[in-house]
């Protein structure tokens, strides 16, 4: 089986990648498609998202294994093929090539093409001029600048704190749980 992914950036409106590969390459083989497509270097920490129709995170692929000790199961570029995570078209997700500020290319699965196979992945379209792989925290800064923090921030600069129900927390029970660091409880 074959897939097609369309990758974009957020930086640049005109660049776009296209990238056909095997479904039963690796992730790893994916990054390396992706990076030799643009012209980064493979020196740099990378990860694949999976992500939801809305571009939420979900389920992450790294380039190295990475010590963690949640509960989630934890995915290697190397060892996880394509098609063990992805198996619908319009699948979404994430390819973050500069760690330091998450930057990162916005992929679509476009395609399956089912009795196709690939012996490498190519790079079937290419337009525009790639974002640089690096930048310095500065840069990002100055081009991604930080909400100045005031009472706008926050919600309503209309709120009124004497509008607060102080009568509304007076049905609460006293119980065990009002002091959580009582020692007696334990």
């Amino acid at each position: 089986m074959l897939f097609r992914f369309l990758i974009l950036s957020d930086e640049v409106d005109d660049f776009k990648r296209e990238i056909k590969i095997d479904s039963e390459a690796t992730f790893l083989d994916l990054q390396n498609a992706i990076l030799d497509s643009v012209g980064y270097t493979k020196d740099q920490m990378t990860s694949f998202f999976i992500c939801d129709d809305d571009w939420t995170k979900k389920t992450e692929i790294t380039l190295v294994e990475m010590d963690t000790s949640s509960d989630e199961d934890s995915y290697v570029m190397a060892d996880t093929r394509l098609d063990e995570l992805l198996e619908d078209e319009h699948q979404k997700l994430l390819f973050v090539f500069d760690y330091m500020t998450e930057r990162a290319f916005f992929m679509e699965l476009r395609e399956i093409v089912p009795g196709k196979d690939l012996d490498a992945p190519i790079c079937s379209k290419s337009a525009g001029t790639p974002p640089a792989q690096m930048i310095s925290i500065e840069e990002f800064e100055a081009k991604n600048p930080t909400p100045e923090v005031g009472e706008d921030f926050y919600g309503d600069s209309e709120y009124d704190i004497d509008e607060l129900d102080r009568d509304g927390f007076d049905g609460l029970s006293e119980g065990p749980m009002d002091n959580p660091y009582d020692d007696d409880r334990f």
